[in-house]
This record gives C-alpha cells, sequence and structure tokens, in this order.
C-alpha cells in the first residue's frame, strides 16, 4: 500500500567517554595521586609533611601496576574546610577530568576533620569510579562495607578536631585570666623590645598622637584621612592611603593609653571559624597598666568622649529624615555657633546681595522658616579673622 523509500544506510561512530570507561580493571594500570596536609608551619610538622611527601611519591612509583600521576599537598592549612585548601580542591578538579583513578592519604584526618565534607567528597570519587585508601584504618572508599567505615571515621576526625579546638581556647584564657596573654605588635607605634615587652616606636607615636589631637580638635575621621594623605604619611604597613577603619581603631583601641582588654572577639566554633564580636557570649578580660603608653588615659578617655557625643547628635534640620544628626567638621566654626534667641546651630551658607556673593553664617532655623521664626542676622568674617553681623 506504502511506497517504501530506499535509501542508503549511514553509519556514525560515537566516541566512548573516557569519565564513564571502568578504571579499576584488574590488569589495568591505575594512575594514582596523594594527598598530604599539615596544620601549621611549626618545624615538627613541616618535617612531618616532607615526610608524607617522600613517602607516597616512592611508594606510587615503585608498584608496577600503578602510574605516579601527582602528589597534592597543603602546608600549614586546617583541614576543617575543603574550599580554603587549593590543592585539595585542584585534586577533585583533576579527578572530575579523568585524570586519577585512585588517591592515597595517610588518615581520615589528613583527607579532612569537616563529617560532612569528608562525606561529601568520599561519596563524589566514589560516584566517578575513584577510590580513597586512607593508610592508616587501611580502609578503601569503593569496597562494598566502606560506607559505615567512612561515616564513623569522618565523625571520629571531626571530634578530635573539636577536642584541639577546646584545648588551645582553655590555654589562651588561662593566660588571659593570668594576665600574661602575648601583645599583639599588629597596631602602629609598637613594636617588641629587646627584653620581650612592648617598646614605642618615636616617629609611629607621633603619628597616633597627630590623629588624636587632630580629632580633640574638632577634625572628622575624613578629614583626618584627608590630613594624613596630603601630608604624606604612610601607614603601619607603609601605604600611602589611610582606611577610615583604620583611624577609627586607632581612636578606639585602648592599648594606646597602656591597657589591654582581651577577648574583644572570638571564634564561633572551629568548622565555619566565624570570628564574632563578643557582646558579651564570653568572658573578657581587662588588663591596666600592661605597657607603656602613647597616650594618656584622660586624652583616651576624652576621645571616647567625643566620639560617643558625635554619635548621638541630635536632628537640627526640619528636614531630617531621622532624629539622628550628623556631625560635620568642615570648617572652622562648624558645631561651635549657636543662635542665641532661638537655640539653633548657625550653618555656612552663600549670601548673594547685588551681584556679590559672600559666605556668611546663619541661624539654621531661619535659613528653613524665616524671620517669623528667628530674628538674628546673618554673621560673617571679616578678613582680620574676626566675626560681624551683616545687614539683612
Amino acid at each position: 500500500m506504502y511506497e517504501q523509500a530506499q535509501s542508503k544506510r549511514i553509519v556514525t561512530k560515537i566516541d566512548a567517554n573516557p569519565l564513564l570507561q571502568k578504571r579499576n580493571a584488574e590488569n589495568g594500570v591505575l594512575r594514582v595521586a596523594a594527598y598530604c596536609r599539615v596544620s601549621t608551619d611549626s618545624e615538627d610538622q613541616i618535617e612531618s609533611y616532607n615526610a608524607q611527601v617522600a613517602h607516597y611519591t616512592e611508594a606510587i612509583m615503585k608498584n608496577p601496576k600503578w602510574r605516579f600521576v601527582k602528589i597534592y599537598a597543603d602546608e600549614g592549612i586546617t583541614g576543617t574546610l575543603a574550599k580554603k585548601r587549593e590543592q585539595f580542591i585542584k585534586m577533585i578538579r583533576d579527578c572530575e577530568k579523568g585524570k586519577i583513578d585512585l588517591i592515597l592519604t595517610k588518615s581520615f584526618s589528613r583527607f579532612a576533620r569537616n563529617t560532612v565534607d569528608s562525606l561529601r567528597y568520599v561519596r563524589k570519587l566514589k560516584a566517578l569510579g575513584i577510590g580513597v585508601f586512607f593508610e592508616e584504618q587501611n580502609l578503601n572508599s569503593l569496597t562494598a562495607d566502606s560506607e559505615m567505615f567512612v561515616g564513623l571515621y569522618s565523625v571520629m576526625a571531626q571530634a578530635e578536631s573539636e577536642n584541639i579546638s577546646a584545648n588551645v581556647r582553655w590555654g589562651l584564657q588561662q593566660r588571659m585570666r593570668a594576665g600574661t596573654f602575648a601583645f599583639r605588635y599588629n597596631i602602629l607605634g609598637y613594636r617588641k623590645g629587646e627584653d620581650g615587652e612592648p617598646e614605642i616606636v618615636p616617629e609611629e607615636a607621633e603619628i597616633v598622637l597627630k590623629i588624636y589631637n587632630l580629632y580633640l580638635s574638632g577634625y572628622s575621621v575624613k578629614q583626618i584621612k584627608e590630613y594624613l594623605e596630603q601630608n604624606n604619611i604612610p601607614t603601619k604597613k607603609g601605604k600611602s592611603q589611610w582606611g577610615f577603619n583604620v583611624i577609627s581603631n586607632i581612636l578606639t583601641n585602648e592599648r594606646y593609653c597602656g591597657d589591654m582588654l582581651l577577648q574583644k572577639t572570638f571564634t564561633e566554633n572551629c568548622i565555619t571559624k566565624k570570628v564574632k564580636k563578643n557582646r558579651g557570649e564570653m568572658a573578657k578580660y581587662f588588663i591596666a597598666n600592661n605597657h607603656v603608653p602613647i597616650v594618656s588615659s584622660e586624652m583616651f578617655k576624652k576621645v571616647q568622649r567625643e566620639m560617643a557625643r558625635r554619635r548621638g547628635k541630635r536632628q537640627t534640620s526640619d528636614k531630617g529624615i531621622t532624629s539622628l544628626g550628623k556631625y560635620s567638621g568642615k570648617f572652622s566654626l562648624s558645631e561651635l555657633l549657636v543662635c542665641g534667641e532661638c537655640g539653633s546651630p548657625y550653618k555656612r551658607v552663600t549670601w548673594v546681595k547685588n551681584g556679590v556673593s559672600r559666605k556668611v553664617w546663619r541661624c539654621l532655623s531661619r535659613v528653613e522658616h524665616g524671620k517669623k521664626f528667628c530674628t538674628q542676622p546673618r554673621l560673617w568674617t571679616k578678613p582680620n579673622c574676626t566675626l560681624q553681623f551683616a545687614e539683612d
């Protein structure tokens, strides 16, 4: 009934995906890599790190059924977060590209100290047909009964990390209680002296004092930043650009008046390593007269009071959105002139009369509401720097 069309058959070959081919053939040569890690830069740990690298290089090269790929090694890196280990992540990517068939590592604690990361990556590699051999536990992740043991050893590795972290924290807190916590030389003005105690760096101390004096004379943090940069005054690291936070930290750091407040921040846990500001969750330790001060206690307290005053400044303009005002140190008379009639602050504005413009100071209430609210006239600065009322 239907006329059958005759056409020549065409056969097209679709190449196999090498990633999906069986990797672990009994007679095949396995491409083997090793992963090594040490958590600190101490001399003992570095020796351990070098020993691991040498051991696995020799072991892979000596096995006739193995072909050496690479040693992936992270030095001085914690194992609680995989994303911070560059070589580990590079190894996983090479596995995804089909470059590795088997990974050798010393133990679960070297592979990962985070239970979630350990299970996640072992399962991911298993799905790709890649095994991880943990030498200390004599366990291959590709064996049928390995899942339970992988979970068990991963939990033990994380528990070990948590225990180490708790011991370190306890040791630090004991030193804080005893007042023997080490001084951190990460601030401008101090260095470690020959006796091991904090020593003032004279040229840096002058910068610190200048910042305090400028602030108390009415300068804002922004103006202090501009002053330092315009006068080519370098930061602690020798940079020409100053950050607002750097200046604010100098003005609020109690170490400049010879005291130390310890545990202002704390690490939430050893897994996320998130640093949080201590708002009362943990005890703080205050050490008075710990070292030689750069600024006096009185000057430091004056700066803290002035900072609090500026932060708590109330709104003076009816046009403001919130109830808080904004401190201004832009001009020499800013924040100093107050109207004797209505109590409002004076504001610097441009006054134009008969085509001539002049910078004058005016009562803010009069600027916004006119003479019906305040009748005080304008003030302008004469060439001899005295103030004079101007005719309206």
